[in-house]
């Protein structure tokens, strides 16, 4: 890779102070844009259906259409970024979000909603590609974990504020001001991102290697910027060559087929059927009027936001399996009080609020487990060629089960039952509570070369050599003993 200028490049706008916590705060608001946008229309949806006077099959086009873009966005996200700039790929972002959401409250029927929500749904698919990129590539490497951590913890506070946001406008059925509402503060952050630069990774990746040590430079103060670009370049290097054929060859189809399963399963058990609908399922516990319908939502996200950092404290702690473990075990239980609760009849009473609390308990628990974990194991399933490849895989996966979720679980609970259809996504979360309790591996203190050794030993920890006489034998290896607890 050459390390000079492809061209003489135009004189570069000076950078803020601060730069590395201002490229973390762009993205974390970025991050609450995403959650709020998600969720708006689980309170939107109550009072647009009956504007557009909606079936069941169209309130589910209505979920399923931004999952649709959201699946293409993902598909070229990662080639935008790469082509014109993460920092250009979040302004066409940040835009978007302003243009398609505004356009989305003066929808003046459900075709132009459609329409204008699968151009949202693009530009979310975009933002979950290029959003964590521009973080992780942006913060200094002693505050980089906690930045993409709180992008992630950022889109679960934008769900809560849709709730309450949604409880708020409810009074008067206000669903445009619902929708429209994160116009405003995707239309703010242009500003910032219109003051920083690119990344130092990009930079080098399209061969400004000066400028990328001014950027360093500036992000990373205590760092040495030369040292930092020249170890970017090397494990740009590393990283050249990965392909989707690849993962479905030894030694990495095992660990394809644990990323991708891990993907699906996330969304085929039902969180976004939650997410989604969370009014709609109230009301068929039995709780009546807005108020109720529209706030208690907010409380389920909020201990969901709990949850999600819970787990990042514990995880390096008690270890990856316990926590995935027991959050789908968590959730399959849920789902089947779910299923005794709607199997009572007309629900009343405490019966309500145990189902209340069991859908409390598995939002929690999906956030705790799947939501914590599913990005850790597919960083560390595969070795840095296939890494992005593999990450592109495994959300495909997840974004397909969402698509299912958001599509069809409207008809399913108005012909099949909410009782049925809890029982339904039961049996699925049993399904990958079986499927990870068998393929998923405590990575818990692993360097990321052991972990890749496991995969290639077809699911085994290499076997440490017996030990000898003092001064005989090999001196290499792979650890096969877990590491201690940290």
């Amino acid at each position: 890779m050459s390390t000079a200028p492809l061209s003489a490049p135009r004189p570069s706008p000076p950078m803020p102070r601060r730069a590395g916590r201002l490229f973390a705060l762009t993205g974390a608001v970025v991050g609450v844009i995403y959650g709020y946008d998600t969720g708006s229309i689980s309170g939107a949806l109550v009072f647009l259906s009956k504007d557009f006077d909606l079936t069941e099959t169209e309130k589910g086009l209505v979920n399923s259409i931004l999952v649709f873009g959201s699946i293409l966005g993902a598909l070229i996200g990662g080639k935008l970024a790469d082509a014109l700039g993460r920092r250009a790929a979040m302004l066409i972002v940040a835009c978007s979000y302003a243009v398609f959401v505004a356009l989305s409250a003066v929808a003046p029927n459900v075709e132009v909603l459609d329409a204008v929500r699968f151009l949202l749904g693009v530009a979310i698919g975009i933002s979950i590609v290029a959003a964590p990129l521009y973080v992780a590539e942006s913060t200094p490497a002693r505050i980089r974990g906690a930045s993409v951590a709180a992008y992630q913890v950022a889109t679960v506070v934008g769900i809560v504020l849709t709730y309450f946001v949604n409880w708020g406008l409810s009074g008067g059925g206000h669903w445009r001001w619902m929708l429209g509402l994160s116009a405003i503060p995707a239309a703010l952050v242009v500003i910032p991102l219109l003051r920083l630069p690119d990344t130092p990774r990009w930079y080098v990746l399209k061969g400004r290697t000066e400028r990328a040590v001014e950027v360093m430079a500036a992000t990373d103060p205590d760092a040495d910027p030369h040292a930092e670009v020249a170890a970017v370049r090397a494990a740009l290097t590393e990283e050249s060559g990965g392909s989707v054929r690849s993962l479905l060859r030894k030694p990495y189809a095992r660990a394809a087929v644990f990323v991708v399963g891990l993907g699906f399963f996330c969304q085929i058990t039902g969180i976004n059927a939650v997410t989604y609908y969370s009014p709609q399922i109230f009301e068929e516990m039995g709780f009546t009027g807005n108020g109720q319908n529209f706030l208690l939502p907010s409380f389920v996200e909020l201990a969901s936001l709990v949850a999600a950092v819970l787990a990042i404290l514990i995880i390096d702690r008690l270890g990856r399996r316990v926590v995935l473990l027991t959050g789908i075990g968590t959730m399959a239980v849920m789902l089947a009080v779910l299923t005794v609760v709607f199997s009572a009849g007309k629900l009343h009473g405490a019966t309500t609020w145990v189902g209340f609390a069991a859908i409390l308990l598995f939002t929690a628990a999906f956030n705790f487990g799947f939501g914590s974990l599913i990005w850790v194991y597919a960083s560390e399933a595969f070795p840095a060629q296939l890494r992005s490849t593999g990450a592109s895989v495994m959300l495909t996966a997840d974004l397909v089960a969402n698509l299912v979720i958001a599509q069809f679980f409207p008809s399913l609970m108005a012909k099949a039952g909410a009782a049925a259809t809890f029982a339904g996504l039961g049996v699925l979360a049993l399904c990958a509570l079986a499927f990870a309790a068998v393929t998923a591996p405590e990575t818990k203190g692993r360097q990321l070369e052991e972990i890749q050794d496991y995969w290639s030993n077809g699911g085994r920890w290499p076997t440490a050599p017996e030990p000898g006489p003092v001064g005989a034998g090999p001196l290499g290896g792979s650890a096969a003993s877990p590491a201690s607890p940290s």
